[in-house]
């Protein structure tokens, strides 16, 4: 058995409220990677034609209220 199914196997015998527990903490380990990965893009330019798009957009009247 490899590591990810003992895991998967681990996480299919908690009960539901360390199961919850367990979701929670994952969701926000994951969503704390995609921050680092988003910031990182950020700082190496990596996202820069979304902000040339949008100030075009703007110039243009395009935008609208969200």
């Amino acid at each position: 058995m490899t590591r990810v199914e003992d895991i998967a196997k681990a996480v299919e015998g908690l009960p539901a409220d360390e199961y919850r527990h367990f979701r929670a903490w994952f969701l926000d380990r994951d969503w704390a990677q995609w921050d680092r990965q988003i910031d990182a893009d950020s700082a190496s330019g990596r996202l820069d034609f979304l902000v040339a798009e949008a100030i075009e957009e703007k110039k243009q009247g395009a935008l609208r209220e969200l």
